[in-house]
């Protein structure tokens, strides 16, 4: 298994960086956030047109690039260090890797390259009320009706639902139980019967909505009743990928804390020079790089189809949350009295720290998930 990356992968992290700080500075996350869509979408398509973001992950053959999740890693990385407000992560993420891990090939074919594109903007759709994310709390039903499906229930706390032009819901038939009789289905955003709107949420960087279905058409995705092995490989996936944007996130903050406390002045000489702010320099700089290491390695063993997938995925997130939340609070108070400011910037990346760590579940609950994959 590789542990660095390539020459080739660090030139494109270049590229990727580079574009991102000019089409992401924060004065555009600021405008942004605060708008209802949370995006503008001629940035979005201008993005996706000249790198091709979006298309990273899926095949050539559907109109990708083709590349693998060690280079989608790098840019989500670099989009955590941006705090870029896009439907990335919702649709490049969550609902390419489910098409890819349920659809068939006629689906693939229909659905992937209008994403690669830039075209459409997608999202995943399986949590409801209770948070939970698992396959078994799923309570939605789908009902045949003639040759379609029909969709009832509630979807919550669904990243960009209010604005996806596709929606992959996950829905199981009536009277099944537990992960049985679990299906995905695909949803047009402006489908009748479908009401959606917006959760006001601590983190404006990152919107969520909550998604009613009132017997909604909907056709199905791939198999009836196979959905529960596509979307436990659909989540693995998206928590390493989770992992390797925050670590991005966590090493911005670290570094934009080390950069202050050099500039500030008491006593005559730099804040840097004392003890206890070189304390939690180092302590800063040992949590991110170890979380940077558990999701490059996660990200890696996705590639090469590490049988110990479902572990290393928890033990990336795990390792991730706990990071980059700690280096936030450190990066805070480093930065004195002027860190709890609205004016001041780091207070957007310590919001991104806390939705992210709960999101796909927190650190208490991964570490469970992988005692239980190593047999413990």
């Amino acid at each position: 298994m590789r542990f660095s990356f390539t020459h080739e992968q660090e030139e494109f992290r270049t590229i990727v960086r580079r574009l991102l700080d000019a089409r992401s500075p924060v004065s555009e996350v600021r405008r942004l956030m605060a708008t209802d869509a949370g995006f503008d979408r001629d940035a979005w398509k201008k993005l996706n047109q000249e790198l091709g973001l979006t298309a990273i992950l899926i095949p050539e053959a559907y109109g990708g690039q083709g590349f693998g999740h060690a280079e989608l890693a790098i840019v989500l990385e670099e989009m955590g260090r941006g705090l870029l407000c896009a439907p990335f992560f919702s649709t490049a993420v969550l609902a390419t890797t489910a098409i890819l891990n349920a659809a068939s090939e006629a689906q693939k074919q229909a659905l992937l390259p209008a994403i690669a594109a830039g075209d459409v903007t997608a999202t995943l759709a399986f949590s409801e009320d209770d948070g939970r994310n698992d396959g078994a709390g799923v309570t939605m039903t789908a009902t045949p009706s003639g040759g379609a499906w029909r969709l009832d229930g509630i979807k919550s706390f669904v990243l960009d639902g209010h604005t996806a032009d596709l929606i992959v819901v996950l829905a199981r038939s009536p009277g099944s139980s537990g992960e049985s009789g679990l299906s995905f289905f695909t949803v047009s955003g402006d489908a009748k019967g479908l009401q959606r709107r917006r959760l006001k949420t601590m983190d404006e960087t990152r919107k969520l909505a909550r998604l009613q279905f009132a017997g909604v058409e909907a056709e199905l995705l791939g198999d009836a009743g196979a959905a529960a092995g596509p979307f436990a490989k659909t989540l693995q996936q998206a928590n390493v990928l989770l992992a390797n944007e925050m670590v991005g996130g966590a090493e911005k903050l670290r570094q934009a804390a080390l950069d202050y406390v050099k500039m500030r002045m008491q006593f005559g000489r730099s804040i840097a020079s004392f003890q206890t702010t070189k304390n939690k320099a180092a302590d800063m700089l040992v949590d991110v790089e170890l979380a940077k290491s558990a999701a490059y390695y996660a990200a890696t063993a996705l590639d090469d189809g590490d049988d110990d997938l479902p572990a290393i995925a928890s033990l990336a997130k795990a390792s991730a949350a706990e990071a980059y939340l700690q280096t936030a609070i450190h990066a805070i108070q480093m930065h004195g009295g002027i860190g709890f400011t609205w004016d001041n910037d780091t207070h957007l990346w310590f919001k991104r720290a806390k939705s992210s760590e709960i999101l796909f579940g927190d650190a208490n609950e991964h570490r469970e998930r992988m005692l239980q994959a190593w047999g413990h």
